[in-house]
């Protein structure tokens, strides 16, 4: 098996393969499968310099929230193509849970006093005092004066994994968007993305989204906006609501009183495309248990590799002892 594996004519193959190759030499003996699959497992190159394994260990767990802007992620995107008169490179964005409200703005360098300002204009004064931010491990995020800002304005502040994104799943959904959008309007200009973040957000906020099949605009103010689209081909209420008071009124109240029954059903649905999502992804779990004192191989990650490797690096550092 040694010299089959990593021999000079070796390709650290896997158990089967190893199997497969050493029964087309003419070799064989009881439980050879088995002990093929023990040796290559236990190869100390091949765990180093194995992928990385992407099959989730543990079932999916997923945020919600009851009403609107209750709970809000928080993220930052950047650096950027330096845009705009001020340049700037950083993107602060927070989405709201409930509608996918996004408010976002753009900054040179994106300072924890930055972030406080932000929450404070542009969160706390137009939506009122969330309970709940989902944020990573950010500077900006864990610093001191910030937890004391939320702790005065009794905000939880709620931290996910470090080097693991999907922990802020809607922030990581909301960046996607927002830069997909942002690269089909600019083409070749990128410098100009700033200028263009206020259509985009317009955009993103008059569109229904796949979980709730609403707008975020109809789940905060209970209507629809109004688009180029009504004014260029004029619309029913285009038409008819400017030019007549009572039945501009009445139509204000169907849209007031039914804003009730339209957040319900939205919470339905949104729970229900969660359990669909869950569902598809606990089909894959494949839950893998450690226990104290279990020797893991520690992920090498972007910040800690060896420049003169580079690509031809293990995966996995020197073995560690799991702590307790």
């Amino acid at each position: 098996m040694h010299e089959t594996h990593q021999g000079p004519c070796g390709s650290h193959s896997a158990g089967r393969a190893l199997v497969i190759r050493i029964k087309k030499l003419g070799y064989f003996w009881p439980n050879n499968d088995r002990d093929c699959e023990q040796y290559s497992r236990r190869c100390d190159k091949c765990q180093r310099h194995a992928p990385s394994i992407h099959v989730p260990a543990e079932t999916l767990s997923s945020i919600s929230s009851p009403y609107p802007f209750m709970r809000w992620s928080m993220d930052i995107i950047g650096p950027m193509v330096s845009s705009g008169p001020k340049q700037f490179q950083y993107l602060l964005v927070l989405t709201d849970y409930f509608t996918k409200w996004i408010e976002a703005k753009p900054y040179q360098q994106t300072t924890e006093l930055e972030v406080r300002k932000f929450i404070w204009k542009d969160i706390i004064c137009r939506h009122g005092l969330p309970f709940e931010i989902v944020t990573d491990n950010g500077s900006q995020f864990i610093a001191r004066t910030f937890k004391d800002f939320c702790k005065k304005w009794n905000i939880r502040i709620t931290y996910s994994t470090p080097r693991y994104p999907q922990g802020n799943g809607q922030a990581e959904a909301t960046n996607k968007t927002l830069l997909s959008n942002l690269k089909k309007r600019l083409d070749a200009r990128k410098h100009r993305w700033s200028e263009e973040l206020a259509a985009v957000l317009w955009a993103c906020r008059t569109t229904p989204t796949k979980a709730t099949h609403e707008t975020p605009f109809s789940l905060a103010y209970g209507l629809e906006a109004v688009i180029p689209t009504e004014t260029s081909v004029p619309s029913l209420r285009r038409m008819q609501c400017p030019a007549n008071v009572e039945l501009n009124e009445e139509m204000l109240r169907d849209h007031l009183d039914l804003i009730d029954e339209r957040r319900d059903q939205a919470l339905i649905r949104i729970q229900n495309y969660q359990q669909a999502a869950a569902r598809y992804y606990n089909s894959k779990v494949k839950h893998r248990r450690f226990h104290i004192g279990d020797m893991v191989l520690r992920k090498v990650q972007d910040y800690t590799k060896e420049p003169v490797q580079g690509n031809l690096g293990p995966i996995g550092k020197v073995p560690t002892s799991l702590p307790k």
